[in-house]
C-alpha cells in the first residue's frame, strides 16, 4: 500500500506520514521545503519514502506530482497543503491570497481529480481532503481562507455522492479540525480562543476514519457541538460571533 500526501513537510501532514509508515505504508511526500521532506525520510527508513519538492500552487506542478506518481499505484491521497491569513478584505495582500486559493483549492482539485479518475478505474482508494471547521459558516477577518474551506468541504461531499448512486468502493472523507496545535497559526497571524487538539491525535483520528470510509471527520467535541448549533443560529448572528471569535484570535 502508497499513501500521498501534500504539505508533509511539518504538522498534520508529517504526523500522517509517520502514522502511515507505522501501518507499514509507503510514501510519497509532497510540500515545497525538500530539505524537511529528506529529514523525514531518513526518519520513516523502515518503509519507501519518495520525496517530490512542488510548489502546488502552480498548476503545472500539480499535474507533474500526478505524472511523476501515477504508475506507482497510490491507494491513499491526502490532500493537506494549505495556509490561511488573516485581516479585512480589503487590505489583505491580493497575491497572497490568490496563492492560497491556488494552494488551497485549485492544487486539491486537480489531484483529487487526477487520481480518482485512477481509483475509479481500478475500484479502490482512499482520498482524504483535509479542510476545516472553518468549512461550516463566513469567516470574517479569516474570509478568503474560510471561503476556500467550504469549497473543499462541499466539492467532496458531491464527490461522496457521486461514488456512492455508482456504487464505487472508492472512498472520499473531509478532515475538518479545529485549532490544532502546528505552525499554521504564525503563517496566518492567529492565536487560539480555544485550546488545540495534538497533531498526533488528529493525524491518526482522520487516517482510521477516513479509511473505514467515514465522509465528515471532526476531532474534537467542541467541534462537533459548534457543528450541531450552527444548524439553529441565523446567518447574521453567526456572522457577527465568528467576527468576534477572529477578532479575539488575531494578534
Amino acid at each position: 500500500m502508497r499513501a500521498l500526501i501534500t504539505g508533509a513537510s511539518s504538522g498534520i501532514g508529517r504526523d500522517m506520514a509517520r502514522y502511515l509508515a507505522k501501518k507499514g505504508y509507503d510514501l510519497v511526500i509532497v510540500a515545497r521545503r525538500t530539505d524537511r521532506l529528506e529529514k523525514l525520510k531518513k526518519e520513516l527508513s523502515h518503509v519507501d519514502v519518495r520525496c517530490i519538492g512542488a510548489d502546488l500552487s502552480d498548476k503545472a506542478e500539480c499535474v507533474r506530482v500526478y505524472e511523476e506518481t501515477k504508475d506507482l499505484q497510490i491507494d491513499m491521497l491526502i490532500n493537506n497543503a494549505g495556509f490561511g491569513l488573516a485581516g479585512e478584505f480589503f487590505d489583505t495582500d491580493l497575491d497572497t491570497e490568490l496563492k492560497m486559493i491556488d494552494t488551497n483549492i485549485t492544487a486539491l482539485h486537480i489531484l483529487t481529480k487526477l487520481y480518482l479518475k485512477d481509483f475509479v478505474e481500478r475500484d479502490s482508494g482512499t482520498i482524504l481532503n483535509v479542510a476545516s471547521s472553518a468549512a461550516f459558516m463566513a469567516g470574517p477577518l479569516l474570509n478568503t481562507y474560510y471561503a476556500t474551506k467550504n469549497y473543499v468541504y462541499r466539492l467532496s461531499q458531491a464527490i461522496y455522492q457521486e461514488l456512492k448512486e455508482r456504487k464505487s468502493k472508492v472512498k472520499i472523507s473531509i478532515l475538518c479540525p479545529g485549532p490544532i496545535k502546528t505552525e499554521f497559526l504564525d503563517i496566518a497571524n492567529v492565536g487560539f480562543v480555544i485550546k488545540g487538539l495534538e497533531s498526533e491525535y488528529v493525524a491518526k483520528l482522520a487516517i482510521d476514519k477516513a479509511l473505514k470510509g467515514k465522509l465528515i471527520i471532526i476531532p474534537g467535541v467542541m467541534m462537533k457541538i459548534g457543528k450541531f448549533l450552527l444548524r439553529f443560529t441565523p446567518e447574521k448572528l453567526m456572522l457577527f460571533v465568528s467576527y468576534r471569535i477572529q477578532h479575539r484570535k488575531k494578534k
